[in-house]
């Protein structure tokens, strides 16, 4: 029986500084040998990809695997499309991208509240859905059969966040919402999830306007700088009941996060074929929710 390879993670990054937060999760994962590269364009993919692919035999590249990150998301996305291009034939490995943390940070903010509601035909808010993180958890949501409800402050950027997912989700029923402070109770009436992914330290609904909502049972805020999106849920609330409504923050929702994403990277060096994006990551973290 031929031993394995070492296991190799190529993380790229289109930073200034490849990201440590990265780097701890993959070492935790179990890589062995991490390689970082940052400050990453467009052209540098090519040569990167090239030196992954050619220096083991085609039955050894499941040892290779090759992680997209950084803080700009739309810069990782477009760094993903140039790596898959620089594959060919059998000579590929297998891809992660979770920029910022979007697809892990989305898949476990989704989960949570599938633990509570079911997700086929609910109606569910997502506040400041046309953030990477916002997008990710509209398009899961709508995959998994809920009515989407995607809120912005800008209703033309909502409307062009829901022409995006249906590119994405052919059955997708989306409704874009313009909100401020003031519009919220209207936008939550009938909705039974929230889930908000604004930026850190801005509140995106007032504690008064969701906890006299007839409707919603799960309320997830994704932001941990005060003040928070979702005004009377705390940080580290994990499944806490308020009223009807049971609540997560951030750090509640990160342990699954956490716990996904050292998965995922596991998972990458089962086989050289892999690309895990929103929706691969969603059906790891389902595998883990038993």
């Amino acid at each position: 029986m031929t031993e394995s390879k070492p296991r190799i993670l190529v993380q790229i990054d289109s930073d200034d500084h490849a990201s440590v937060f990265d780097a701890v999760v993959a070492i935790d994962a179990g890589v062995d040998h991490l390689l970082q590269y940052h400050g990453v364009t467009e052209g540098d993919v090519q040569n990167l990809v090239h030196g992954s692919i050619f220096t083991r035999g085609s039955h050894d590249l499941r040892s290779t695997a090759i992680f997209v990150g950084g803080t700009d998301v739309a810069a990782a996305e477009r760094l993903v499309k140039r790596v898959l291009k620089s594959f060919f034939g059998p000579l590929r490995v297998s891809v992660m991208m979770d920029a910022s943390g979007a697809n892990t940070t989305a898949v476990a903010a989704v989960l949570a509240a599938s633990r509570h509601v079911p997700l086929q035909g609910a109606t569910a808010l997502v506040l400041a859905a046309t953030g990477p993180v916002g997008q990710r958890v509209a398009r899961l949501l709508a995959r998994e059969g809920a009515r989407v409800r995607v809120a912005s402050r800008d209703v033309v950027r909502a409307q062009r966040v829901c022409d995006l997912v249906r590119e994405r989700v052919k059955t997708a029923e989306l409704q874009p919402v313009g909100t401020t402070l003031e519009s919220l109770p209207a936008a939550l009436e009938g909705a039974s999830i929230v889930i908000s992914a604004g930026a850190a330290g801005i509140e995106m609904v007032a504690a008064k306007a969701w906890q006299s909502s007839e409707s919603l049972r799960v309320a997830i805020d994704l932001n941990a700088v005060p003040p928070l999106g979702i005004a009377g849920v705390e940080a580290t609330d994990k499944a806490v009941l308020r009223g009807a409504v049971t609540c997560y923050g951030a750090i509640g929702v990160g342990g699954t996060k956490m716990k996904i994403h050292g998965t995922a990277i596991a998972k990458l060096f089962q086989s050289n074929s892999q690309v895990f994006d929103a929706e691969e990551i969603f059906a790891i973290g389902r595998e883990l929710e038993g």
